[in-house]
């Protein structure tokens, strides 16, 4: 059954007072797999590599567009739905801001103090709002950014950058020739349904948080500041990591944005085998559309009982 409308401030809010449970890192053995494990990672496999009739109920049973990217990176099996159809990727933005920042700065350019204005916030300003006499330092943007989803803290991060056009500019560094941002908040929340601007595809996102997370696209201890940020995220506790068991680590984050437009991007680490990306977005054909997170946690249900 669909979950009421809520508006998208009232959802921000309420995912903040959700408690998010400690996870510990759990570091995979390298060691070739037994024929065993290798006949299962085969089957694994074909199977993720079929349709997903289960993502397609889920699309009914939500009147939603579903995209899904997921990848088993210990075999390399994937799950992919609409995973090369543009989303709107709405807040999602804050964590390649962060890794932005970080790669074209060193470490103690976070402690640069940045000012802004009462001019500069919004609804979903949660934690800078509390500091405009004071400016906050860059390093304590990017936690706003990334685990409140504060609106002007994203802004003041792509403020840093350049403007927008820069931030798309490095996800051409990553190896992304389709993300592009064009505007920020609060007008990236449109979402409007085939407008070009400020989207990607949840295969691009999904690479690119391989990248940031699990790959060398950031030094070991920008990658270890920005993983840190996206594992104590505080606005996802209802979407991908309420589909996972609670023994996982996992590193995310959210997005928002009117057309219920949905978007939850993951590293997760299963207690025994190698990491998993997942890469969850979705949308609906109307702008007040309620917003169904359980349509992300039951996605991730269906990944993580699919790929592990």
């Amino acid at each position: 059954m669909s979950s009421p409308i809520v508006s998208r401030r009232a959802l921000l809010g309420a995912a903040l007072l959700l408690p998010v449970a400690a996870c510990a890192r759990t570091e995979t053995s390298s060691a070739p797999p037994t024929a065993t494990a290798a006949a299962k990672t085969t089957t694994t496999a074909v199977a993720a590599e079929a349709d997903h009739p289960r993502l397609v109920e889920l699309e009914r049973q939500f009147d939603a567009r579903l995209g899904v990217f997921a990848l088993a990176t210990g075999t390399g099996a994937t799950i992919v739905h609409r995973a090369d159809e543009s989303f709107a990727f709405c807040s999602t933005f804050k964590a390649l801001a962060t890794a932005a920042v970080l790669q074209r700065n060193p470490l103690s350019h976070l402690d640069t103090v940045v000012t802004y204005t009462e001019a500069d916030l919004m609804k979903s300003s949660f934690i800078t709002r509390d500091h405009v006499a004071t400016g906050m330092t860059l390093r304590d943007l990017c936690d706003a950014a990334v685990r409140y989803s504060d609106g002007t803290a994203g802004n003041l991060l792509v403020r840093d950058l350049g403007g927008p056009e820069r931030l798309t500019e490095y996800t051409r560094t990553l190896g992304d020739s389709v993300t592009r941002m064009d505007r920020v908040e609060p007008l990236i929340t449109e979402a409007t349904p085939g407008d070009p601007r400020d989207t990607t595809t949840p295969r691009a996102l999904g690479a690119n948080f391989q990248k940031l997370v699990l790959g060398d696209a950031l030094p070991e201890d920008k990658r270890a500041f920005l993983r840190d940020l996206l594992e104590r995220s505080l606005t996802g506790a209802q979407r991908i990591r309420a589909g996972l068991p609670q023994d996982w680590t996992v590193a995310n984050k959210t997005g928002t944005g009117d057309y219920g437009t949905l978007n939850d991007i993951a590293i997760t680490w299963p207690p025994a085998s190698a990491p998993l990306v997942i890469a969850i977005m979705s949308s609906k054909t109307t702008k007040d559309a309620p917003y169904d997170q359980a349509l992300l946690a039951r996605t991730a249900e269906y990944i993580a009982a699919t790929l592990v």
